[in-house]
Order: C-alpha cells, then structure tokens, then sequence
C-alpha cells in the first residue's frame, strides 16, 4: 500500500468517535511493523495506543484464549498481561477509553472483536517467510515452539477466516 493511500485511510479511520484497528497474520507476517508505520502515519493529535496480544496471551499455548480476550480489551480496556519470563500472570492493564487503539497479534480479527472495531487488517504472508523472519527476531525463544504455535493459527485460521472479516488484505510477498 502507497504512503498516500495509508494517510487516506488512516485519515477516515482517525475520523470515527474511537478508532479501533485490528491487524492479524501469522507469526513473522509484519503486524508489529504495520502498527508502528500506522502510528508514525496517524494524525498526531491523538495518536493509538498499540497492545499486542502477546501482551494478554497466557502462553505458547493460549492463542485462542487470546483471540477470545481481544473483545473485552476493546469495549473496557483493561487485561491482565502475561509475564513470559515467569509464564503467568502479570499487572493489570488500563488503557484510556477515550484513546484510538491498534490490536495486533495472532487471533485479533473474530468475528466478535470485528464488530467492535473500525478498521481490520489481514496480513497473508508464506510460511517459509514468516518463519525466517519470526526466527530472525526472537531466535531462540520462538524456535521451539514455533510447530505448537503454527498448530495454534491453523485452527485460528479454520475456525474464523480472519481474512473474509478484514476491510484490508494486504499480501505481504508482493505489496
């Protein structure tokens, strides 16, 4: 997507009473890039905040949980976060209500959380590419888990076609 074609969006989007952006994808398709140029490109007036799934996923086995979550995280902004050193529960979270949001992660388009949002981006991306770029970034951490994970997506994925639930489906090989 051009630069001036995301400042029209962002710029309709910006326009709604509480924009809510949801962008998903697999592992290493590019969601916490998108949000961060999201951000950078938004009206600086009243920039989003970005909350991660990562953030309230309680563990490499919680995508679902997760994804479930992402709809209370919307309508009252508050969730517990995940302390992956010590694999469980952290702080409590509380967002502004009154501030744009972008959730990004794996499992943040549902069919519950789209109706809460304004705009929901899909990110398509091979496997092959996702993994190298997942791997690049968390190395040794992801590695181990990245099977259990990609089991994780695929019934994500199956369950709910976040794909046919987007406004935007950006193909990441080619755009």
């Amino acid at each position: 997507m051009s630069a001036s074609a995301l400042r029209v969006l962002l710029q309709a989007v910006a326009a709604a009473e509480r924009p809510v952006v949801l962008i998903d994808g697999g592992a290493g398709s590019g969601k916490s890039t998108l949000a961060a140029d999201l951000v950078a490109q938004w009206p600086t007036s009243n920039r989003p905040v970005v909350v991660c799934t990562d953030q309230f996923c309680p563990g490499w086995n919680g995508l679902a949980v997760a994804a479930a979550r992402v709809p209370q995280v919307i309508s009252t902004g508050e969730f517990v976060e995940w302390d992956w050193l010590a694999d469980g529960p952290g702080e409590q979270q509380h967002l502004d209500p009154l501030r744009p949001l972008i959730i990004e992660g794996c499992g943040a388009i549902t069919p519950a959380s789209r109706e809460l949002a304004t705009l929901a981006i899909w990110l398509d991306a091979p496997e092959g590419l996702r993994r190298e770029r997942a791997l690049a970034r968390d190395g040794d951490v992801f590695a181990p888990h990245w099977e259990q994970w990609a089991a994780q997506e695929q019934v994500h994925w199956q369950a709910g076609k976040p794909w046919e639930l987007a406004d935007l489906v950006i193909d990441v090989a080619t755009d």
